[in-house]
């Protein structure tokens, strides 16, 4: 049986400290309904509008808040378009995919009719005392207010709601699956709220975490304002998740000290600021936040100049664990061209990626590029006859099947026909579009839902690259790497990405320290050697971050210049960033 190696130190919960404001994060609905009357006090009526993320319940808030007695309390959803109507509005953007649809450039104000916000505005304005309170999702759109609070929530926590039974906002859907309802968010949910939000940072009094449901924990904005400021200029950890697979294995149980419950783990995203939240530290209490937030309120010094220049307020670059060891293959698939991608779904960039190696069984492998003499036609036949169960799909007739161990490093720029063999433990480094991928085959399998998995042929054959042969992928993909620096304990390599990706990495070895330089891009780091490092500012800006084996960890633009120094021996650091 394989041994798997592992520290026991890896950090399921980080924290990030925020300076001057101990003390100020207000937990619970009782400790919130506190603070609204303390600022409420001395005003005839006071207006509080409570908006929403997609996933938080309005029952929960109303009935949380309850103690204030409010003399009126609005839903906004009351003024919401019939569902029938709203899958009009939205029908251009949906599509009968199971997954994928097109992002939608609507704002909230579309979802909502005009006479009923006007008769429900009447109702306020008719009542002359006393606390009213409006909620949901867009309830500032209803009323002006007195005092604003927003109710955020990180979208992990979103899709655990849906898998539950909870519904979409503007879907009357408990019984869809979690895939259509994630699809409703991804494509037009999300994107109405990301924009509404946006807009509303301003104006906002308060900002309420609510991934406990019924333990809400409240900051006040000038807090919040300071924490996305001090954090943009310093190293800062995400809180990771993990999900299992049908194909998943047993490394991170092992090494990240996860449940042993689960079967297995298939995936862990501890790299995706759209997906993950950022655990804040106040004094004694913390409140966790999407970090989706930054992204939107402190662009500049968290990304940079050219890179906001170039992908706008979105984050580029996404690092995620595929863990495959005492699994199965991943899915036989393919990423769209940009050309592809813009043209069918909108989206401004693919999914250009490559696989780092972090462990791997002496046997183990990739299927990557195809083989010599790979006949479109004859391929696009075989998996349309194994997507019907006539045959399996013969893949090593087709695909290069590429032996790997630690370490490696696999690039897989977009229209290249890829997946992880059984027994690899992959850091994924792409870039951001992640739902963006056409399964060719996924070995006859179901998903973990008793359902069979989505499988895409023709956008699959309409994207793959059939001159990205077995030549070409040796001297290409594999392992393209080049030492720029070099001396007594330290090593600075070039590890990818190709060419044709906009993303660059580079790996640092040292057992005591080295400086590194950033240019104008952010870095997204792991720690893929290693017991432990410091991650140290060179004019005391920052207080040290410490990392260990096979944690993820952004350093924003601002911060220039850092210094990996290591804890106990040798350590390994991959860093990525825009190449700009």
């Amino acid at each position: 049986m394989y041994q798997y190696h592992t520290y026991s130190n890896y950090e399921l919960k980080p924290m990030t400290i925020i300076h001057g404001h101990d003390g100020v994060v207000i937990s619970g609905y009782e400790s919130i309904c506190r603070e609204i009357e303390k600022r409420a006090k001395g005003k005839k009526r006071c207006i509080v509008i409570c908006d929403l993320y997609p996933g938080v319940s309005k029952e929960r808030i109303a009935e949380g808040l309850s103690m204030l007695r409010p003399s009126l309390t609005i839903f906004s959803d009351n003024a919401l378009y019939s569902y029938e109507k709203l899958d009009d509005i939205f029908r251009d953007y949906l599509s009968d995919d199971r997954v994928f649809a097109y992002m939608t450039s609507k704002n909230i104000e579309a979802c909502f009719d005009k006479r009923i916000q006007y008769e429900l505005k009447k109702q306020i304005n008719n009542t002359e005392n006393g606390v009213i309170l409006v909620i949901g999702i867009g309830a500032s759109l209803i009323s002006n207010s007195d005092i604003l609070i927003y109710f955020d929530l990180n979208r992990w926590e979103c899709q655990l709601r849906y898998r539950a039974g909870r519904t979409n906002w503007l879907a009357n859907n408990p019984g869809d699956p979690s895939l259509a309802k994630i699809k409703r968010g991804f494509f037009i949910e999300w994107r109405l709220a990301d924009k509404h939000k946006d807009k509303l940072f301003p104006k906002m009094d308060f900002i309420v975490d609510t991934n406990d449901e019924f333990f809400p924990k409240m900051i006040p904005m000038d807090a919040f304002f300071d924490a996305m400021e001090e954090v943009s200029h310093k190293p800062f950890r995400m809180e990771p998740y993990f999900d299992p697979g049908v194909w998943g294995g047993q490394w991170m149980k092992h090494v990240c000290g996860l449940p042993s419950e689960e079967k297995n783990y298939a995936w862990s995203f501890d790299g995706v600021p759209e997906e993950n939240c950022i655990n804040l530290k106040f004094g004694d209490d913390y409140v966790s936040l999407p970090m989706m937030d930054m992204t939107l309120t402190a662009p500049k010094p968290f990304l940079g100049v050219k890179v906001l220049a170039r992908f706008g307020r979105e984050f580029p670059i996404r690092f995620d664990f595929l863990d495959t060891m005492d699994g199965q293959n991943l899915s036989l698939q393919v990423h769209p061209l940009t050309e592809y991608i813009q043209k069918t779904f909108g989206m401004h960039y693919t999914q250009d990626e490559s696989y780092y190696i972090l462990d791997a069984k002496e046997d183990a492998s990739v299927y990557i590029g195809l083989k010599e003499g790979a006949n479109k036609e004859e391929m696009r036949k075989d998996l349309e006859m194994a997507q019907r169960g006539v045959i399996a799909f013969p893949v090593e007739k087709y695909v290069n099947k590429v032996p790997v161990k630690k370490h490696d490093h696999i690039l897989i720029p977009a229209g290249t026909v890829h997946c992880s063999g059984a027994d690899t433990m992959v850091l994924e480094i792409s870039a951001t579009p992640y739902i963006f991928t056409f399964k060719l085959w996924d070995w006859g399998r179901l998903g973990l839902d008793g359902l069979p998995r989505p499988i895409h042929i023709e956008h699959g054959i309409n994207n793959i690259q059939f001159d990205r042969t077995t030549e070409w992928v040796m001297d290409n993909l594999i392992n393209q790497v080049r030492v720029l620096e070099e001396h007594d304990d330290f090593r600075k390599e070039h590890t990818g990405l190709h060419n044709l990706e906009f993303i660059e990495t580079v790996r640092y070895t040292t057992s005591s320290s080295c400086d590194i330089e950033m240019g104008d891009s952010m870095h997204v780091c792991n720690l893929v050697d290693g017991k432990a490092a410091a991650i140290e500012s060179l004019d005391g800006s920052f207080e040290p971050l410490i990392v260990h084996f096979a944690e993820t960890f952004i350093v924003p633009s601002s911060v220039r210049r850092y210094r990996l120094r290591a804890s106990e021996g040798e350590v390994k650091l991959i860093t990525a960033y825009v190449r700009c």
